[in-house]
C-alpha cells in the first residue's frame, strides 16, 4: 500500500487503506481497545463479518494474556466500539469489569458461530438480533 505524508497543499494524508470514513480491515486488527475510563483494556484480534450482507458484526477482543499466552477471546457487538480519535483506538462504554463474565472463548477454542451463539452474546449485550 501506497501512502504520502501531506496533500500538495501541506496538509496530511491519511493512507489508501483509510479515509475519513472507512478503514481497512487489516489496520482494525490490532487496534487498542479502552473502556468507559480510558483504560486499555485490550485489543481487537479479529473482526466477523456478515457473509451475505458485508456487514461487521463482532469485533473479537483479546484479553489479558502475556505474549499470547493465557489470551482470551471476548467477541463484542461492533456497535459496542466507538473511533476514538484522541486515543487512537476503540472506546467501549463499559467498565472492564462487565466483561468479567462475557461470553468468551481461549485460543485453541473457536467457537460454533452459529445462531445461538451470536444470540447468546446479544443478549448478554442486550443488542438487538
Amino acid at each position: 500500500m501506497q501512502s504520502s505524508n501531506t496533500n500538495g497543499q501541506g496538509g496530511a494524508v491519511l493512507d489508501r487503506s483509510e479515509t475519513h470514513d472507512m478503514i481497512s480491515s487489516e489496520k482494525v486488527d490490532g487496534t487498542a481497545v479502552y473502556g468507559r475510563d480510558r483504560e486499555k483494556i485490550g485489543s481487537v484480534h479479529h473482526l466477523m463479518i456478515g457473509k451475505r450482507d458485508g456487514k461487521v458484526r463482532y469485533a473479537v477482543v483479546s484479553f489479558g494474556g502475556f505474549l499470547g499466552m493465557g489470551e482470551d477471546y471476548v467477541p463484542l457487538p461492533w456497535n459496542e466500539l466507538t473511533y476514538d480519535e484522541d486515543l487512537g483506538g476503540y472506546r467501549v462504554n463499559r467498565e472492564a469489569q462487565s466483561f468479567k463474565d462475557a461470553p468468551r472463548y481461549g485460543r485453541d477454542q473457536e467457537p460454533n458461530w452459529d445462531q445461538s451463539y451470536s444470540g447468546g452474546i446479544d443478549r448478554y449485550y442486550g443488542a438487538r438480533a
